[in-house]
């Protein structure tokens, strides 16, 4: 779940920035690498790169720590979209790359970075009503992608329902394209095998039946709540729990209190976000609500203070879902909840 600011497409714009290379990066156009130029599909789209990009701007966390587990630090020029402090393991790589905005860049700050490949994680970030559109920059000689996991999402919908349920694949689909664009292939393929041993192990891992979850991203008044198809849903099944709200196929559908109240379930996964977007970001602003609140204190989950933090990094399907179900069976474990 996500809201950012807009910024309005001036193309006659980035055209002006466009046309003032460096002679450096005029040299670059000239010159033909090996392996490339590489074209993927992109959620019905081709994206094609023509040579290894040197100037790398990601609107939003996930795509930027995707990129800095590829290697990609040196290449990258702008960064935006975060929900969270990054990894703790990309925090020396993530320091030489110029933070843009801590929400979406005006579109001035995207044009000044003048980049030669965009990646984002959301199609509200890179798309119609965000930034720019990848159909824009693309006529102007730049590639963009968005991430493979919206592929399975509605046109115009953001935090909206899924034509299909997204799956993990969909992950290291966005994982191989990345390596597949800035040429780190190898890289992309040992992230893959490491994140699949983990969810091997994690296999013989499973809370008690029936046991049923919550997943809260945001917002008190009106909370944004996991539905059954997104990056919870990926959770949820991995690990064997039922998320409360799989009834609805909308990633964040916003739902009442009194309806959370009457589902009751077992535990309460929180996120963690450091963000000042919408109330009740952090997890200890989520429980103070949740005991306070008349409604939700009598839940039993809130009464037995069965809570597990997440970064909202780690609820958005990224490089750091298996992160999360890590997270998750810990947190099971301290509350009882495995057998």
């Amino acid at each position: 779940m996500r809201s950012y600011p807009r910024a309005s497409i001036t193309v006659p714009l980035l055209a002006a920035l466009l046309s003032g290379c460096s002679p450096a990066v005029e040299q670059a156009t000239n010159t033909v690498q090996a392996g490339y130029p590489v074209t993927i599909e992109n959620c019905g789209r081709e994206v094609t790169v023509q040579r290894p990009p040197e100037r790398i701007v990601s609107l939003n966390q996930g795509s930027t720590e995707m990129l800095l587990s590829l290697g990609a630090a040196d290449r990258m020029v702008g960064s935006a979209g975060w929900t969270d402090p990054i990894k703790t393991s990309l925090e020396a790589d993530n320091a030489r790359v110029k933070r843009l905005a801590n929400q979406a860049p005006s579109y001035e700050a995207l044009l000044d970075a003048e980049p030669d490949l965009v990646t984002a994680s959301f199609p509200d970030t890179l798309g119609a009503g965000g930034v720019t559109t990848p159909e824009d920059l693309q006529k102007l000689g730049v590639p963009a992608y968005v991430s493979a996991v919206e592929c399975t999402k509605e046109a115009g919908s953001s935090d909206g329902a899924r034509s299909s349920t997204l799956e993990i694949d969909a992950v290291f689909t966005e994982i191989r394209d990345l390596a597949a664009l800035i040429n780190r292939r190898a890289e992309g393929d040992t992230i893959i095998a490491d994140m699949k041993d983990r969810l091997a192990a994690l296999a013989a891992t499973k809370p008690a039946d029936g046991t049923t979850a919550l997943y809260w991203f945001a917002n008190s008044e009106s909370p944004y709540l996991a539905g059954c198809c997104g990056g919870p849903g990926i959770i949820s099944r991995t690990l064997g729990l039922k998320n409360a709200f799989d009834d609805a196929r909308e990633d964040w559908p916003q739902i009442s209190w009194e309806t959370v109240a009457q589902r009751d379930p077992d535990v309460l996964i929180l996120g963690d976000l450091t963000r000042k977007s919408q109330t009740a970001e952090s997890a200890a602003a989520k429980i103070a609500f949740l005991e306070s609140n008349p409604v939700t204190r009598e839940m039993t989950a809130v009464k037995n203070k069965r809570y597990i933090a997440l970064a909202g990094a780690e609820l958005n399907p990224s490089i750091r879902i298996v992160d999360a179900m890590e997270t998750v069976v810990a947190g099971l474990r301290e509350h009882g909840l495995t057998p």
